[in-house]
């Protein structure tokens, strides 16, 4: 009996320390655009993500979120029904109806005009979380006429289901006061920017049901709030692009918050913001407080690149950000943070880091 009252208060210690734990940013995991589930049946956490593996996704799972095991490749476009060719981009993986349903982009091997990007979202389907994952039609979801990425699914309170992607910058000039700016001070004759829709989606993933909307774009004038945080791929002479892509929606309260990543992601300026409605297709405004994750370099941190989140609800009713940046250790290499996130009673959005070696 000694030696069984033992036995459970170790284990009882080992429990609390692993839940006490704060989490070891970075994970010691090379992907980007991180996306979790947690899996009753099996009782654990998978991760999914952009890299690791050529022309296809790899994943990770783990019991407490903090030591991952690799479980290997999940997709391959080496099979019957693939569609994509290259860059296989943000897998985000749901589980409905006992099946586990991955979006992803990719380049669709159907181009007639030799386009440089000519993403497409599609949809795969597998028995478990590790699969393998099959697409399901051979087919992109649906194609709106121009690239798009970054697929990321609502399921709503009445039944739809809502889906919200990013049109590429590619061949999407826009004309603003920011594009006059660049052109007038000889940086770049035209800036193209990506643009976050949204729209419904068909209830077995087969397609979409009518048009898509306009949820969000870089600011038009220069005094906009927000224009110094988005234009900073432009304004330090990065490339001549602005992004909105990487949308993660979720509702708390009354209010749908839809979190987005802004600048190059290849760049220190890639950032997250917000923006908040009533409606899953808006219309969605800007949080003042943007952005709410970016570097930390000017703080005296080592982290930059942070972005194209996703995020985790936990059993005990926290909010995890879960993100992609670089440290100066990891150099261009893209690792993944876990941060928490909260909502204060005024309703505004904020995450608790960039954090790195257990929040210190």
């Amino acid at each position: 009996m000694r030696y069984l009252i033992l036995f459970l208060s170790f284990c009882l210690h080992t429990l609390l320390y692993a839940q006490s734990t704060p989490i070891a940013n970075p994970l010691d995991i090379k992907l980007g655009d991180p996306y979790i589930i947690y899996d009753d049946k099996t009782s654990r956490y998978y991760m999914y993500g952009t890299g690791g593996v050529e022309n296809g996704f790899m994943a990770y799972s783990s019991s407490d979120l903090k030591a991952w095991q690799n479980e290997g490749q999940v997709y391959s476009a080496n099979q019957e029904k693939s569609w994509g060719t290259k860059d296989f981009w943000a897998p985000e993986v749901y589980k409905m109806h006992g099946k586990f349903y991955m979006f992803y982009s990719a380049h669709w091997k159907e181009n007639p005009n030799n386009e440089l990007e000519n993403y497409k979202i599609g949809v795969a389907v597998a028995d478990k979380a590790t699969g393998p994952f099959l697409d399901m039609t051979g087919r992109p979801l649906f194609d709106p006429g121009y690239p798009i990425i970054d697929a990321n699914v609502y399921f709503a309170e009445d039944g739809k289901l809502y889906l919200y992607y990013s049109r590429c910058c590619y061949k999407h000039p826009v004309e603003s006061e920011i594009s006059k700016w660049a052109k007038a001070q000889g940086l770049y004759p035209e800036i193209e920017e990506s643009w976050v829709y949204g729209i419904e989606l068909a209830a077995d993933f087969s397609g979409v049901v009518g048009t898509p909307t306009l949820l969000l774009r870089p600011p038009v004038k220069m005094d906009d709030a927000q224009a110094e945080w988005e234009s900073r791929s432009v304004t330090s002479k990065e490339i001549n692009r602005r992004w909105t892509e990487g949308s993660y929606i979720f509702k708390h309260g009354d209010l749908y918050y839809m979190m987005y990543s802004a600048n190059h992601f290849a760049g220190e300026n890639y950032a997250v913001g917000y923006a908040t409605s009533t409606h899953p297709l808006g219309p969605f405004v800007k949080s003042s407080n943007n952005p709410i994750l970016e570097k930390n370099t000017a703080k005296g941190g080592d982290v930059t690149g942070t972005g194209h989140n996703s995020v985790l609800f936990t059993k005990d009713g926290k909010m995890l950000c879960v993100y992609h940046g670089r440290t100066t250790k990891t150099g261009k290499e893209r690792v993944v943070f876990i941060d928490e996130m909260v909502i204060d009673q005024a309703g505004t959005l904020k995450v608790l880091g960039p954090t790195t070696q257990f929040g210190q």
